[in-house]
């Protein structure tokens, strides 16, 4: 594996404790604490409007994450990596924006812990990747894991599991291969196809069936869209992916992407 960059997260029972920021960039490694991120020259209070984990306008103090990734270039691939499993696979050119939508590492304080996430759910914290002005980017849900525990540099996906890949016949600007893309971006943090992927949270969205086999794809569109205007149940953790997140043609792609994958199962 490539120079990783390592962010530990540790949760403690009771209060809030420090966490260890570890980042591991080869040459430009260096080990950080929750204090020393809070008295980072580049630290910012920041609003955050319609944030992705709490439903409401948050404010945190954060850092911007392009401030911590030494040595990271624009064509770089980052996984971030959340203690529940959640796996969320992050092109490193977004993550470096200094304009439009902005990434930043929001560090919770344990002297002013944030609110739980909700009844008997613990923070957002200790390490939470927020964006500003995430619309200017079409920032999806996924690219926003909180409870992050570890990112790494990693190589692309399509070469780490290629069990993912469609027909390599399809030309590049295939809508398959659009919806591969859109895959990645908005389903590989929480679910692996064929088996292949690093998520433990959501099912595998291939074997033993694929959804566009048991769901016409109305139903799937509208479970894509919102999971609770399909099935309703209160522990439900998928979010809703809306037309400012997730246009329509690009989930036609992804769904187009998904009906391909049906023809092509791998068990793992």
């Amino acid at each position: 594996m490539k120079a990783l960059i390592l962010v530990g997260a540790l949760l403690l029972s009771g209060p809030v404790s420090a966490a260890q920021l570890d980042l591991q960039l080869g040459q430009n490694s260096r080990t950080w604490q929750t204090e020393d991120l809070l008295t980072h020259p580049q630290l910012q209070v920041i609003t955050v409007k319609n944030d992705v984990a709490y439903k409401k306008d948050m404010v945190y103090r954060a850092v911007p994450l392009t401030a911590l990734l030494t040595g990271v270039k624009p064509g770089d691939h980052l996984q971030a990596v959340a203690l529940d499993g959640f796996a969320a696979e992050l092109a490193a050119a977004p993550l470096l924006n200094d304009k439009g939508a902005r990434a930043w590492l929001a560090i919770e304080d344990p002297a002013h812990p944030w609110p739980p996430l909700a009844a008997d759910k613990p923070s957002a914290g200790p390490f939470y990747l927020v964006w500003t002005d995430p619309q200017a980017g079409n920032i999806s849900p996924e690219q926003w894991p909180f409870e992050v525990a570890s990112i790494k540099r990693m190589t692309p996906v399509a070469e780490r599991f290629p069990a993912l890949l469609p027909d390599p016949a399809l030309k590049i600007d295939d809508p398959v291969n659009q919806g591969f893309a859109l895959f990645q971006k908005n389903c590989l943090a929480c679910h692996r196809l064929n088996g292949a992927g690093d998520a433990q949270f959501g099912p595998d969205l291939n074997i033993p069936y694929n959804p566009t086999e048991y769901l016409g794809m109305d139903f799937l569109k509208l479970y894509i869209r919102n999971p609770q205007d399909l099935r309703q149940w209160p522990q439900a953790k998928m979010p809703a992916f809306s037309e400012a997140v997730l246009p329509d043609a690009d989930l036609q792609m992804l769904m187009a992407y998904l009906q391909h994958m049906a023809g092509r199962k791998i068990k793992p």
